[in-house]
């Protein structure tokens, strides 16, 4: 009986286009963003699209590709100062924590990079946990848990770790229509001035590359005795002075209670974190579940961590190269006839496909063909009918390799009769 369960899921899943697979593929530390890639595609195969998600690779399947999908904007994952905190600490302190962070699995590092995160918010404590997912998730719990009867207003496209932090709180939510601060300003309107209350949003949306209107959110937030609550896990290290977000690029970051943020994507390592005032940074510290009950981080992965921030807190150089390979994709694109999503003005470039099942075999033909690694983005990611492919151009790409990755997404569009005049408004939901 059990076993038909599961099969029974998984078929339905094949049968909507919704079922996952890997792409193997090992990044090259001295070659971003070459990669080797694993399996099936190395002889034109397929690797994408496959439905084998246990086969087997060997040395003699592996291919290098170009990868576009990455969420390390920066390269900072492959600068030799974050490599070499990682590998001295590793040496010094072993590989992992020990523990939690309640037992045994705390060093001075831990508490450093609590601070060094505090400082580049602007906020007086900081508190990490193993992921971005993680943070969002046992926060939002916890805040519901400490506050009583709690509201919490949500941006209809807030990320899942979002989502799910706030349905396991059993919290009364209400959605507002995304990025409209009016709709947030009338759903407020309807509670008494006394009830808690508490908007959630982010700063970059990762599905649509659009940016939310921060300052507008926060005044109405403010007038109507709401905290709020910014992710910025698309911004920091790209975005604001030092990369410390897009909050503080609009000069908002010291009129918002709590702001979250990863160490997994502009950073280039792993991990999240929140920072806030220090009494409600404590409380999430003794009270969340999430953060107590999980083993700390590694004390190599805080040690490069530190590295990144310090490194892009002192230098442009990587956000300027960031900008200007954005800019030149988007003429590369321009130039072959694949339209971008409008709504866009981040280093996220959303190109609409669709159709869940031609999206995955055109990512499919573009790795197996041309070399060019773009994950297809299907539901329930986005609602069926925006499937989509994002391009996220690094420092690290160069211009040869935009050009043929604009020739290779016109080659495949043609080959699959996608439309790619004119890109509709992609909404994630």
């Amino acid at each position: 009986m059990y076993q038909s369960i599961f099969e029974d899921a998984i078929a339905d899943l094949k049968s909507t286009g919704q079922y996952r697979t890997f792409t193997h593929i090992n990044r090259l530390a001295d070659q971003h963003p070459q990669a080797l890639m694993f399996g099936p595609g190395a002889d034109g195969g397929s690797s994408a699209a496959s439905d084998d998600a246990s086969a087997t690779t060997s040395s003699s399947d592996a291919h290098e590709i170009t990868v576009w999908c990455s969420n390390d904007y920066l390269g900072m994952s492959t600068h030799p100062d974050v490599i070499g905190a990682m590998v001295a600490t590793a040496q010094r302190y072993g590989a992992g924590a020990g523990g939690s962070r309640n037992i045994g699995g705390t060093s001075d590092l831990h508490r450093d990079l609590e601070q060094l995160l505090a400082d580049w918010h602007g906020k007086e404590a900081g508190l990490s946990f193993p992921s971005g997912y993680s943070a969002n998730d046992a926060t939002l719990q916890c805040l519901v848990r400490l506050i009583p009867d709690l509201v919490i207003f949500s941006d209809e496209l807030n990320h899942a770790s979002i989502i799910s932090g706030i349905r396991a709180s059993r919290a009364e939510k209400r959605i507002f229509r995304h990025n409209d601060a009016g709709h947030l300003e009338e759903l407020l309107s309807e509670y008494p001035a006394e009830r808690p209350k508490i908007v959630v949003f982010e700063s970059v949306y990762s599905m649509d590359g659009d940016v939310a209107p921060i300052a507008e959110i926060v005044e109405i937030s403010e007038r109507f005795g709401a905290l709020t609550y910014i992710d910025e896990v698309h911004a920091v290290g790209m975005y604001g002075p030092g990369g410390s977000g897009v909050a503080a690029e609009v000069g908002m970051h010291d009129r918002i209670d709590i702001i979250q943020g990863t160490l997994a994507k502009g950073v280039g390592v792993s991990g999240g974190y929140i920072t806030g005032r220090r009494a409600l940074v404590d409380a999430v510290r003794s009270f969340a579940p999430g953060f107590i009950f999980t083993t700390a981080q590694a004390p190599g992965v805080v040690a490069a961590a530190m590295a990144s921030i310090a490194h892009l807190r002192n230098s442009d150089a990587e956000r300027h190269a960031q900008r200007e390979a954005v800019a030149r994709m988007r003429l590369e694109l321009e130039r072959v006839g694949i339209a971008v999503n409008p709504d866009t003005t981040t280093h996220i470039l959303p190109i609409h496909v669709g159709d869940s099942a031609l999206c995955r075999q055109a990512a499919d033909r573009l790795l197996t063909v041309h070399g060019h690694y773009l994950q297809p983005i299907n539901a329930p990611s986005v609602p069926r009918g925006t499937e989509r492919f994002r391009i996220n151009p690094t420092p690290n790409h160069s211009v040869e390799q935009m050009e043929r990755l604009a020739g290779a997404l016109r080659e495949v569009f043609d080959h699959f009769g996608l439309p790619h005049g004119a890109a509709p408004v992609l909404r994630a939901a």
